[in-house]
């Protein structure tokens, strides 16, 4: 191997990173209280360790405490909710849908998704939902939920909080077993939610305002699609969706099988699954939607809150079905949910050198000057919030159709079948007489390259398979040397970090998972704790196909359901982990991850159709740290400028815009994350149309409308500044209008508390004129 050698820059850079490490190592060890040691379920045959976690879960006990810091939460005790009387004499569910804001912050946090540094959100461009879909047999005795949530993915921590306080309302009726919680996958929403230590770092921190929004929308989420719950049927129907993604590791699919491969037209999955909810009336209640596509159309440059892609999808459907209402409000709920994405991108132009503008789609992803830093892939539009749109668009269009011709009506029972699973330790029999094991979690050195969607740092390289001394060494001084048994396990991946052996504060990535399906008649829904690649999510569902068939239930349809529960990075083949690409480093049980899900979700499709669901092992609960690292951005007061108040205009709209024109204001502002806990106003702006028949100013968007962005802009010592914009659409009526802005600073006496204070305020009024 030739003899590396580093740029001034480089040199400079990795002094930086070792800097930056010796002190997060220190904060880390400083800030954690507990050891990181796991208290496990007294019922799930593993001794039991005391320590400073608690486990929550379907058991959870009563008065548990949660504490972040030094603040501790009181769980309440259990208070069963009386069911509503369930009308039986029909054929159908009990179908109920539910949608509620889990936006938490929107300054003062990493986005989540491209662990790049610095990528903090500074504004908001879409709120976050959570959408809920609650289905129960005519007698009520099966039922089963399925939640797709505007975030990340779906982490641990979240999940079994959740849990526990559904189980606080409504007893056993909700639990891990019935209840699917799945991340849409944008990279456009807050950090900070997440209990193992490389979630942490890479949030910068655990954000309990943020957390708890985020809960509270869910929870709430489900409460009202448990409060609608009417008699209706439901419909499936599937498609192919064209022009809305390409495969971003072509070179890894290829690895795969030429037979298997010429089974498939394509390189990504292009199938669309889609549900549509009515009551026994004909009137539409909701839709479910799986496609898999990475909402990546916002790029790692973006510092706006946002859904994405498949929200903007969204967004159009429930506009469309939810006429005279604004963005985030009315009955109808529709929710576009990811699936098999791991290798998918929407940036259907391809790579590009973005220095020299050659292509550089080869195995590395790697440019000849630059190297895999210049490689980045592009979408159809003229910016990010363009291509966003068309590709959205693309695939609400093809949702709609697929709705409106829906017509096959799934009958038959609900059934659900849940299992926590021990991924760093499952024997997988590949055949009769020869067996081989998962690993402890790795990440591999392609991990810290990233993506043609988002490059990562120090010019690390897809598709390397051969360690660096230099960062083997640093490793090893930071944190210790990877044992030969991981090392091994995980070949060929080199090891950049070994996050399985690391336990301190708390271990660095999960051992224990989920492993869950519910069925609705002839739909199989398989919750993934993680990212499947196409040809993976092939075989999964070809296996749970089969499996279901071997025992009577024949022309199942099986749907991937991508980001459930808990977040353990990719999952690829065994062909595709040979080569190293970035999915593959992320792979982080090893080699043999996909056969051991493959065996695992089989085994719950058996369960179901032999109806022995209650013969499944429970396996070991996974653990609920009590103390995290708070956000490592402190809280301080906001300050006006001298002479001016919160809210005050500095920069004024002009008196007048044609439409396709955009009316700016920009207004003494205050920190935004003040208002994730204050519910004195639920928007962050509003913008009006003044009605003269009525002589009133009538709302036209919000903060969840895509016409309207809304940024930060923040100075020193509790200075800011905050700038709405109205990009004002073609659809725009000629009129009088007016921009509002509502806030909340945070105010602190000396030796008092500190308070976060409402205000408001309001633009001059302009009018908007046709062309």
């Amino acid at each position: 191997m030739a003899k590396r050698t580093f740029s001034t820059l480089e040199t400079f850079l990795i002094f930086l990173l070792v800097m930056m490490t010796a002190v997060t190592v220190a904060l880390l060890s400083l800030l954690f209280i507990t050891s990181g040691t796991i208290e496990n379920h007294k019922d799930s045959g593993v001794p039991t360790i005391q320590s400073s976690t608690t486990t929550l879960g379907s058991t959870a006990t009563q008065g548990s405490t949660l504490t972040h810091g030094t603040t501790a939460t009181q769980t309440p005790p259990v208070v069963t909710t009386p069911e509503p009387p369930l009308f039986q004499n029909f054929s159908g569910y009990h179908i109920g849908v539910g949608r509620a804001d889990c936006t938490g912050q929107v300054a003062d946090i990493n986005l989540m998704g491209y662990s790049k540094t610095g990528q903090n959100a500074r504004g908001i461009l879409t709120r976050l939902y959570s959408r809920a879909f609650v289905m129960a047999e005519p007698d009520g005795s099966n039922r089963v939920v399925f939640v797709s949530i505007d975030i990340g993915m779906v982490s641990q921590r979240l999940r079994l909080e959740v849990l526990n306080r559904l189980q606080n309302k409504y007893g056993s009726l909700y639990g891990k077993d019935n209840v699917i919680l799945s991340g849409t996958h944008t990279h456009s929403g807050p950090a900070g939610y997440f209990q193992y230590t490389v979630f942490v770092i890479a949030s910068e921190g655990f954000s309990n305002r943020t957390f708890e929004y985020m809960v509270t929308g869910i929870v709430k989420s489900i409460e009202m699609a448990h409060k609608n719950m009417k008699p209706g049927k439901i419909f499936i129907n599937k498609g192919t969706v064209e022009g809305a993604q390409i495969n971003r590791s072509p070179y890894s699919y290829l690895q795969n099988p030429e037979s298997e491969r010429a089974r498939y037209s394509s390189n990504t999955d292009k199938e669309m699954v889609v549900l549509k909810m009515e009551d026994l009336d004909g009137a539409e209640l909701g839709l479910i939607s799986w496609f898999a596509i990475h909402p990546v159309s916002m790029n790692n440059s973006n510092h706006l809150v946002n859904s994405d892609n498949m929200g903007y999808a969204a967004y159009l459907f429930e506009q469309e079905k939810n006429k005279e209402y604004l963005p985030g409000e009315g009955p109808y709920v529709a929710a576009f949910a990811s699936s098999n994405l791991g290798d998918v991108s929407p940036n259907i132009l391809g790579p590009h050198c973005v220095n020299t503008g050659e292509s550089c789609d080869n195995a590395n992803s790697s440019c000849p000057i630059g190297g895999s830093s210049m490689c980045m892939a592009t979408g159809p539009g003229l910016d990010m919030f363009n291509s966003t749109q068309i590709i959205g668009r693309i695939i609400y269009e093809r949702a709609k159709e697929l709705y409106a011709s829906a017509s096959q009506e799934l009958t038959g029972p609900l059934a659900a079948a849940h299992q926590w699973v021990n991924m760093t330790d499952v024997t997988v029999w590949l055949n009769s007489t020869h067996s081989v094991k998962t690993c402890k979690p790795a990440l591999g050195y392609s991990f810290a390259a990233g993506t043609i969607d988002g490059f990562g740092s120090f010019n690390f390289t897809q598709g390397t398979t051969v360690g660096d001394p230099f960062w083997d060494t640093l490793r090893d001084q930071l944190l210790g040397k990877p044992s030969e048994e991981i090392k091994q396990c995980q070949k060929p991946k080199p090891i950049l970090l070994h996050t399985g052996e690391l336990t301190k504060p708390h271990p660095w990535h999960p051992d224990i998972v989920d492993v869950q399906m519910i069925t609705i008649g002839s739909l199989a829904i398989t919750a993934i704790p993680g990212e499947f690649t196409t040809m993976s999510g092939r075989r999964l569902r070809e296996a749970v196909q089969a499996e279901f068939a071997t025992y009577g239930m024949q022309n199942m349809t099986v749907v991937i359901s991508g980001l459930c529960n808990v977040y353990t990075h990719y999952i690829t083949t065994f062909e595709e982990y040979q080569v190293q690409r970035y999915e593959a480093a992320s792979t982080i049980y090893g080699p043999h991850t996909l056969s051991a899900y493959i065996q695992l979700f089989r085994a719950l499709a058996k369960a179901i159709a032999t109806d022995t669901v209650a013969n499944l092992s429970r396996g070991p609960e996974p653990p609920f740290f009590k103390q995290l690292i708070a956000s490592l951005i402190p809280n301080i007061v906001d300050r006006a400028p001298i002479g001016k108040t919160f809210g005050d205009v500095l920069q004024p709209a002009k008196p007048t815009y044609r439409v396709g024109e955009v009316a700016e204001v920009t207004f003494v502002g205050a920190n935004p994350k003040n208002s994730a806990e204050n519910q004195t106003h639920r928007t962050f702006l509003t913008v009006e149309k003044y009605e003269a028949t009525s002589a009133t100013w009538q709302i036209v968007h919000n903060d969840a409308s895509w016409e309207t962005r809304f940024y930060w802009y923040k100075g020193l010592l509790g200075h800011s500044n905050a700038t709405i914009q109205w990009h004002i659409p073609d659809t725009a009526q000629p009129g009088i209008y007016r921009i509002r802005y509502f806030g909340h600073n945070r105010k602190q006496d000396f030796l008092k508390p500190a308070v976060t204070l409402p205000f408001e305020s309001t633009s001059s009024a302009f009018e908007v004129v046709t062309t």
